[in-house]
């Protein structure tokens, strides 16, 4: 006796199914579409829908995608890449929700011709990345502030040096010290210590620019950064920091101050306003009292 067992459906013949496929782009959590070269909205999945804050694909359809993203330059890079690529992978758009809120999102997308009509589609899928773009700039805070005072730290004034254009703007530096600071710690204590020094950022931050970086720079040592500032502007706000340190100051301090000279890199800079304090305190190191000096460096002229 002879007879035969039909087999169950293959998970290779499941995923043929169209009506499957359909499904999980329905239901998949990141958002599917279609659309024309042009960034005309052809079909989207109800993710993207959501992402982008439309209720009906009839809505999102009114917009183009170079008009929901921000920055429509960036759009337009994305899809430069793409007429010479065929792909784009993991691009990085901000683009506006219809409620004005921007999501920052991945999208990749393939650029597909109907062999019959001749037609270009875009197939894309865009992922939402805000939130770890927050928590990016959440930990990219933390890692240059100084955790004691707040301030920026050593590695915003890395950061900086990298970011700045050797031939461009000027930069003045103030460097801040604070007098007698191992005699007070040794007097006080440690905790006491940093107790002054937080009321010392807080000082500096109150009295400097909107504009101004406060750095500690390691130890009781401050650098008040200068964005563009001559050395007239400098030297003026030097001298404003030491009349103000003289009657508000929680501590005794001296400073040094520096302007940036054309192709210069920002630590000799600071290295420089250091030695103009260091030039003060060897010339009068006062005793233990609410005094302030101001150490200059000749103009550079």
């Amino acid at each position: 006796m002879t007879g035969t067992t039909e087999k169950p459906d293959s998970p290779d013949r499941e995923l043929q199914d169209p009506n499957t496929l359909r499904e999980l782009v329905y239901n998949i959590p990141e958002g599917i579409y279609i659309a024309t070269p042009s960034g005309a909205m052809v079909d989207a999945n109800p993710a993207l829908l959501d992402l982008l804050g439309f209720e009906t694909l009839q809505e999102l359809q009114q917009q183009t995608m170079a008009e929901l993203c921000v920055d429509r330059d960036r759009w337009q890079e994305e899809h430069e890449y793409l007429d010479r690529e065929g792909v784009v992978r993991d691009f990085e758009l901000d683009v506006r929700r219809s409620d004005g809120t921007v999501r920052t999102v991945l999208d990749t997308c393939y650029l597909v011709r109907d062999p019959e009509t001749d037609a270009q589609r875009l197939y894309g899928i865009m992922i939402d990345i805000t939130q770890r773009k927050e928590v990016e700039r959440q930990l990219r805070k933390l890692l240059v502030r100084d955790p004691l005072t707040g301030c920026y730290n050593r590695r915003y004034l890395n950061d900086l040096e990298a970011q700045f254009d050797p031939n461009g703007a000027a930069l003045g530096a103030i460097v801040v010290d604070v007098d007698h600071f191992k005699r007070y710690n040794d007097e006080y204590g440690h905790a006491a210590g940093d107790a002054v020094l937080v009321r010392l950022a807080r000082f500096l931050t109150r009295h400097a620019r909107a504009e101004d970086a406060v750095i500690r720079i390691g130890g009781d040592e401050f650098l008040v950064v200068l964005l563009g500032d001559s050395v007239e502007a400098t030297r003026e706000i030097a001298r404003r920091f030491s009349q103000r340190a003289s009657k508000s100051a929680p501590v005794p301090i001296s400073l040094g101050w520096a302007v940036r000279d054309p192709g210069e890199p920002v630590e000799q800079t600071v290295r420089r306003a250091d030695h103009g304090l260091i030039r003060v305190r060897l010339e009068e190191r006062g005793p233990l009292q609410r005094r302030s000096k101001s150490g200059e460096q000749p103009d550079p002229s």
